[in-house]
């Protein structure tokens, strides 16, 4: 019987894990090696080894709406887009509210998690912690949560720049940048062209001579502001969308989402154009970059070949002499080095585990990854609904398949990953959002039945396939249900909006005949994708009339 249960970071993934332990009834101890929760959003001035690291000016390419927890919704007055000082904020108030702080254990670092020697009978783990101190202490755990995250070992490949040793000027992993107070006058070069690089690209050029930004595969850029200034998340992250998906060949909906890019700025006349479509990995989030490459404050270049003293060469034989910095954006290792290596098995580039969670080899459930997964939305929602699973596996609530189920399961994960997306050892794993938070609902029992909704609740069925996914959806039913659900999904606009109510100004005239018009024809086509949909994808819910009656056998 599992009841203490060590948590590992109290980050995004921590806390949630510490507040499903609670709604479980089970004893969660977190250790988190800083003074302080929120893992990497708690800005240091200066990094810290094995702790991820923030830049001084970060402000997160997700929508308040699209990443707070699924019953606490963040404040209206937030911006839709916070800075990492907000972020930290709503974390504590998010602690403070459910009394997490009391479960925490700062200042400790986890030296090692092995299985006690009982392991077979118990399921038992042996934790050993270290203190500010150095003291050192064994702790005997029923379960473990690992929560730490992977942003916290910097990737700095210098074996595949030859000449890095003769470089007269400084380099750096962007895991150091704080801020560009240090590159006033400077000449740089960016190597990477991710959501870091674009960032430090972007604020590195208000005050240096001349960046550059060297890729090797290009990278397509979208907004943060979509169409009428809306957060792009809430616009496209919908089930409508999701039904296309999976209605549509992707080429056509590459091609689409491709044409819709290139009207804003061209790909290939700014020389982002990537070797990939743009569905095939998580396109660099950047309003800025564009601007910046029209007024030639960035430079885009393609791979580094060589450096030869202060002189870059690049792979089509460019050169640009006097460098003064270099940054590697250069991605994150991941690893667990608590852990012990029996435990954590490859399959392919990324860990293999039971859908990202569960290491299919143990005797015994009691050991999981909460947190570690990789999608074109916010990690929040997504560690919440993984820790509520695990949390009822830990209870006896929930079974786990066979072994070897899971590892044909883990097969199959990867061959398709490795299929649909662009893996690597840098970016080991991606899943579809929408798909992985409701395959995982539905291990956990609350996953929104849209059949359902269509003949008890409409107009919150309307509101579910046609607005944003956000997770308040996965409180609406099942374990965990929370009452106000429903009402943050038909407010959520209402918090959208809220920020931008500082200046009174008249209303829109009001809509024409031919707008409704239009606005009901759109309506339409989406009811009959919807309901073709559900054909070709018959819910359990409709297989039969007691179904349709009894919303308990949803």
């Amino acid at each position: 019987m599992v009841r203490r249960v060590a948590v590992i970071g109290a980050g995004p993934s921590g806390l949630v894990s510490i507040k499903s332990c609670l709604e479980e009834g089970l004893e969660p101890v977190c250790f988190e090696s800083s003074d302080d929760i929120g893992g990497l959003w708690k800005f240091k001035e200066v990094s810290e080894p094995n702790r991820a690291s923030i830049y001084r000016s970060l402000t997160i390419n997700i929508s308040k709406e699209m990443m707070c927890y699924s019953d606490f919704p963040i404040p209206g007055d937030y911006p839709n887009y916070m800075h990492h000082s907000r972020i930290l904020q709503y974390f504590r108030l998010y602690a403070e509210h459910f009394r997490l702080l009391q479960h925490i254990r700062f200042q400790t670092n986890v030296r090692s998690v092995k299985q006690r020697p009982d392991f077979s009978r118990s399921g038992q783990w042996e934790v050993v912690t270290e203190n500010r101190e150095g003291q050192q202490e064994k702790h005997i755990f029923d379960a473990v949560i690992v929560c730490s995250g992977h942003y916290s070992y910097p990737n700095l490949p210098l074996k595949d720049f030859p000449g890095i040793e003769t470089f007269e000027g400084k380099f750096f992993h962007s895991w150091d940048y704080k801020g560009p107070e240090e590159l006033h006058g400077k000449r740089i070069v960016v190597v990477g062209i991710g959501n870091s690089g674009g960032d430090i690209a972007v604020e590195s050029s208000r005050v240096a001579e001349q960046v550059y930004v060297s890729t090797r595969r290009g990278a397509w850029v979208i907004r943060v502001v979509s169409d009428n200034g809306l957060p792009v998340d809430m616009k496209y992250n919908t089930r409508f969308v999701h039904i296309l998906f999976q209605l549509l060949p992707v080429n056509i909906l590459n091609w689409i989402g491709e044409n819709k890019l290139n009207a804003m700025y061209d790909h290939t006349m700014y020389a982002l154009k990537p070797k990939h479509r743009l569905f095939s990995q998580i396109p660099v989030i950047n309003d800025e970059l564009p601007g910046k490459i029209l007024s030639g404050g960035v430079v885009v270049k393609p791979n580094v070949r060589e450096f030869r003293g202060s002189s870059v060469v690049f792979e089509d034989g460019s050169v640009v002499d006097k460098v003064d910095v270099v940054v590697f954006a250069t991605g994150y290792s991941y690893d667990f080095p608590f852990l012990p290596s029996s435990v954590m098995n490859k399959s392919g580039h990324r860990v293999g585990l039971y859908k990202h969670v569960f290491p299919p080899n143990l005797e015994h459930p009691t050991l999981a990854v909460v947190g570690f997964i990789h999608a074109l939305g916010a990690i929040m929602p997504q560690a919440e609904i993984q820790a509520r699973w695990v949390t009822r596996v830990f209870k006896g609530l929930k079974k786990l398949p066979s072994k070897q189920a899971m590892l044909r399961a883990i097969d199959n994960d990867t061959k398709s990953m490795e299929k649909t997306y662009i893996c690597s050892k840098l970016v080991p794993l991606q899943v579809d959002y929408v798909s992985y938070m409701d395959d995982i609902a539905g291990e956990v029992g609350a996953r929104p039945s849209l059949a359902w909704l269509f003949f008890t609740d409409f107009a919150l069925f309307k509101k579910i396939l046609m607005g944003p996914v956000t997770a308040y959806q996965y409180r609406l039913t099942g374990p965990g249900k929370w009452s106000g659900a429903r009402h943050a999904i038909f407010t959520q606009f209402d918090r959208m909006y809220q920020p931008f109510k500082t200046r009174q100004v008249d209303d829109k005239p009001g809509s024409s005949f031919l707008g409704r018009l239009f606005t009901w024809t759109v309506a339409s086509f989406m009811g009959a994708c919807a309901a073709y949909y559900l054909h070709l994808h018959p819910p359990t819910a409709l297989q039969n009339l007691i179904s349709i009656i009894s919303p308990e056998k949803l």
